[in-house]
């Protein structure tokens, strides 16, 4: 299984970005049936969990992103979503996407003020 992460970029306080994590080497139907996750890493910090979806389809948020962030997958595209909305500059770090005990590379999401 691998995972490539996209989307991240430099975007004004206030703007938003959608990061994608597009999976490979998994067929439609176990990654229906997988929990996938975003994690996020600031420089000098540990990595934190950011947004998780359930298989259920029951999404969890971390407090500081809730109501701004909201994390999604399409089964036929076998590709988790992060779209991030009115975005701060605390929100800069390296995003991570997780699925099956695997990580993918971090995309670089950068907030200026």
């Amino acid at each position: 299984v691998q995972l490539q992460a996209s989307g991240g970029g430099l975007v004004q306080a206030g703007g938003s970005l959608r990061l994608s994590c597009k999976v490979s080497g998994m067929v439609r139907g176990v990654f229906r049936l997988e929990a996938p996750a975003w994690y996020r890493q600031a420089p000098g910090k540990q990595r934190e969990l950011v947004a998780s979806l359930s298989t259920e389809g029951n999404t969890y948020y971390a407090d500081f992103v809730k109501g701004r962030f909201t994390i999604s997958k399409d089964n036929d595209k076998r590709t988790v979503y992060l779209q991030m909305s009115n975005l701060k500059p605390e929100d800069t770090a390296d995003y991570y996407c997780y699925i099956k005990t695997t990580w993918g590379r971090g995309t670089l999401v950068t907030v200026s003020s």
